[in-house]
């Protein structure tokens, strides 16, 4: 089916999907962008105190700086934006600039071909898109389109406590009590935690922010006490790459965190795969599968990584790889289990292609539940692909980004405990024990994360 005859969609008016419609708009296609919040960049706007690890020159996209520019707007040049900043300074101009172009309270809860289901190949490439919305007054919306670009994120859909995948037993009901979070805490929130115990659990750059965060507060206040919680049997990746990582500010990220675990100030503990969270007196206390127990807790925030949610998209022939949920060409690139040294690749529309002809995921749900993704990621994914849509295979085939090198190398590093793993390294044969705290803890090259959301821009 030609491309322009009808709108094509994109779920979610973040930092990707407003490019994406930029790009179409620049390409003469008509952008429909259907957005669940009431706002543009809605997602964004709720972990708005933290602060990104890329600069402003690579958060702002080519083509959305082309629409903006003849109105005025000046492209900030220096500095780390938080959230916050970011949508004042660039994502809500965009927004406004994009217009009706964008619905607001436009929940998709489901995408599929018009009278076709999963299962009916006649015909099927040939026929419309059809995208049911939910509104927010209530009204359901059917919606035809020739393509869909799917930038919905994963913020919503956060990686629980429970080592298996799974809801930790009593996770739900420690969440409705208020005592586990899924969110980085504000200084603020911080602050209102002095003199408590709070445990952390996660290994990636959302964990250390809110390690970094917390641990502030406890050098300050006597009796706070931090446990940060890993599920892996030695540390890894989890300090990142230092001065070796090519962005700075995320390198700074894992030392600062591992100065403070290395001065007592956080209590490290690897190997605890929780399994159930109890409450006891107001407190929520973790359990780990070996029967393990930490000390009743004030506060336990979960910062396991993200997933895609597929679920609106069960009537759309997807390729995605069985462990990530990512698109199947991409998935070796960014797996944490077995990538390599270097940077990740740039992936423009033929690595995110499924076999659904004119559908595309891209954004940080197009790598699933790799935690590698970064704003200039997406900025490239939707250059490509709207080319694509415009019938431009030249400029879909360019890639015009390389990625930064993030320090680190080999896979995601020992699981179990250090002696019961063969794991392989690219930069370092064998692992090397460093002191924390009172025990030693081994610690291995692990994998190329970039930004985990949000410490981040990767839950965009």
């Amino acid at each position: 089916m030609e491309v322009g005859m009808y709108p094509v969609a994109v779920i979610g008016a973040g930092p990707q999907g407003m490019a994406a419609a930029a790009h179409l708009l620049e390409r003469g296609l008509d952008p429909l962008v259907l957005e669940a919040g009431g706002s543009a960049a809605s997602a964004v706007a709720e972990w708005g105190h933290v602060r990104l690890f890329s600069p402003w020159s690579e958060l702002t996209d080519p083509a959305a700086r082309r629409l903006l520019e003849p109105t005025g707007w000046n492209a900030p040049a220096k500095g780390y934006p938080t959230g916050a900043q970011w949508i004042e300074g660039y994502l809500a101009p965009l927004a406004e600039q994009l217009g009706d172009r964008v619905r607001y309270g436009s929940r998709v809860v489901g995408v599929g071909r018009k009278g076709r289901d999963l299962s009916v190949d006649g015909g099927r490439a040939e026929q419309l898109f059809v995208v049911h919305v939910q509104r927010a007054d209530g009204q359901e919306e059917r919606i035809e389109v020739s393509a869909v670009v799917d930038a919905s994120g994963t913020w919503r859909t956060p990686s629980p406590a429970g080592a298996d995948g799974l809801p930790a037993l009593g996770e739900k009901k420690a969440q409705e009590a208020g005592l586990l979070d899924y969110r980085i805490p504000s200084v603020e929130e911080a602050a209102e935690l002095a003199g408590k115990h709070v445990v952390v659990v996660g290994s990636g750059h959302s964990a250390a922010t809110a390690v970094n965060t917390l641990a502030r507060i406890a050098k300050r206040e006597p009796g706070t006490r931090i446990s940060w919680v890993l599920r892996r049997g030695a540390v890894g990746n989890t300090f990142g790459g230092g001065a070796s990582d090519e962005l700075p500010e995320r390198g700074l990220l894992g030392q600062r965190a591992k100065e403070f675990v290395e001065s007592g100030t956080v209590d490290l503990l690897t190997g605890f795969r929780a399994e159930h969270v109890g409450i006891d007196d107001g407190r929520a206390v973790l359990t780990s599968e070996d029967g393990r127990q930490l000390a009743a807790a004030d506060q336990v925030f979960v910062l396991t990584g993200f997933r895609p949610d597929l679920s609106f998209l069960s009537e759309v022939r997807l390729d995605l790889d069985v462990r990530l949920q990512a698109p199947a060409r991409i998935a070796a690139e960014v797996d944490p289990n077995i990538h390599s040294c270097g940077s990740v690749r740039a992936t423009g529309a033929s690595d995110l292609a499924h076999p659904e002809p004119g559908f595309y995921i891209v954004g940080a749900k197009s790598y699933g539940r790799a935690p590698t993704f970064l704003a200039r990621t997406g900025f490239e994914q939707v250059r490509s692909v709207v080319a694509e849509l415009a019938g431009d295979r030249e400029a879909a085939a360019r890639v015009e980004l390389a990625l930064p090198d993030t320090g680190v190398c080999g896979g995601s590093g020992v699981f179990d405990a250090p002696e019961e793993s063969n794991a392989v390294s690219c930069c370092a044969p064998t692992p090397q024990l460093i002191q924390l705290g009172a025990a030693p803890v081994p610690l291995c090259s692990g994998v190329n994360r970039g930004d985990q959301k949000p410490g981040l821009e990767s839950g965009l």
